[in-house]
């Protein structure tokens, strides 16, 4: 029997003229799941004086307001562990994580939870892969998120977590993985150290998310010889969107509707038009309402060459919000706020730059007068809070004030 195209053929080969009956049906069974069983939807639904039988399609989600990301934090301490938003007895969970912010995520227990197995079937990950998987296993969910996709397809994981260079070279080399899952940021790293090193690898394809993708980059790791392959997702979410061979745009991933919205009213923008990703969550352990992750991207207005028939969006166009991703963590001024409350600050500045493909994060700190700072106090601090390395500068007395901007993003992407 020959190997399906795709993953999930029902799904990803539907006829076009079907995918909006889908999706309404979708939004429909997620209303009355919610409605049952989820006390913020409930009182959101409430708040705006709908009964979740006046959501009868995805027109309709624009009546109910939307959920911020960056207001989870506060949701969720307000009313722990998980705002309200749980579904079921938190006996049911698999594995509770937390994400910078702090942000609790729930994993439900049962195969492939956050839904990436056709991203990695779309990439060409296949059963008996050997795979090196560096996002990190502790804490946030990342690693736990893809280990279960490819799991899943048949592929042998080594679960490596991020860092440790020289370890990781070596596992490369001894187990003649294919295959690598973390950020482009560190599969550049580890090509270039291995060169140094004389190694050779034996990896023929990398899937890579949580950072920026530039074409340079790209078509760097094509001259290694390794194809690259890009998703989208959160750790809420779990999978958005992922590309296909023609790389031209994200896919629309299985049991959810993606919304593109105007940030100010939450209204949908016409076809085509930037908006922000605003995500409704088809699932019994964790649904989620018109989840606005802060994201900006568009649709696309044609059908992909590749035979995939559902909607892609043109790929990552910019954020809205406090949040700004560096290294493949949220970063949040509020956080860093949190962080320096011990200390003696005045002011503060979070400053981001790139150089070589490379997140750099720097902290610059103005100290309350007549007192000191600790740099290295405060880089661990920060460190601890943010799980980012963080270079900490000490400025002098009236570089900073009320006016200077909390966060500057100076990177720039080809």
């Amino acid at each position: 029997m020959s190997e399906s195209r795709f993953y999930l053929p029902h799904f990803e080969a539907m006829p076009p003229e079907k995918w909006p009956a889908y999706q309404d049906d979708l939004v429909r069974r997620t209303m009355i799941y919610a409605a049952a069983n989820v006390p913020e939807v409930q009182q959101r639904l409430a708040a705006a004086g709908l009964d979740a039988e006046d959501i009868r399609g995805v027109a309709d989600l624009a009546a109910i307001p939307l959920l911020d990301k960056d207001n989870l934090p506060a949701l969720q301490a307000a009313n722990p562990p998980f705002g309200g938003m749980l579904a079921v007895p938190t006996d049911q969970l698999k594995h509770i994580y937390m994400s910078p912010g702090p942000i609790l995520d729930p994993e439900g227990d049962r195969p492939d939870y956050w839904r990436w197995a056709a991203a990695f079937w779309a990439a060409g990950f296949r059963r008996g892969d050997i795979v090196v998987n560096t996002f990190a296993y502790h804490f946030t969910p990342a690693g736990a998120m893809f280990d279960s996709a490819l799991q899943s397809l048949g592929c042998v994981v080594v679960p490596t977590g991020p860092g440790n260079t020289e370890w990781q070279l070596d596992v490369l080399a001894q187990t003649h993985a294919v295959g690598y899952v973390g950020t482009p940021d560190f599969l550049k790293i580890l090509l270039e150290k291995a060169a140094e090193r004389g190694l050779s690898t034996h990896l023929r394809r990398a899937y890579v998310s949580a950072a920026p993708l530039p074409p340079s980059l790209r078509a760097w790791f094509a001259e290694q010889g390794i194809a690259t392959f890009q998703g989208y997702g959160t750790a809420d979410v779990g999978a958005i969107g992922y590309e296909c061979e023609a790389q031209e745009g994200w896919h629309i991933a299985p049991d959810i509707v993606v919304e593109i919205v105007d940030p100010e009213s939450g209204h949908p923008v016409p076809q085509g038009e930037k908006g922000e990703v605003v995500i409704t969550r088809a699932d019994t352990v964790y649904p989620l309402v018109r989840f606005a992750t802060g994201d900006l991207s568009a649709y696309h207005t044609e059908l992909c060459t590749c035979g995939r028939t559902t909607p892609r969006l043109v790929g990552f166009l910019g954020r809205v919000g406090e949040a700004v991703k560096v290294r493949g963590m949220f970063v949040r001024p509020r956080q860093v706020a949190r962080a320096l409350d011990a200390f003696p600050v005045a002011h503060f500045q979070v400053v981001i730059t790139r150089h070589e493909h490379r997140d750099n994060l720097t902290v610059r700190v103005e100290p309350h007068p007549n007192t000191t700072l600790d740099p290295d106090a405060l880089a661990t601090t920060l460190r601890d809070t943010l799980k980012l390395r963080t270079e900490v500068v000490i400025v002098p007395a009236g570089t900073l004030s009320d006016e200077s901007p909390v966060l500057v993003d100076e990177r720039t992407w080809e």
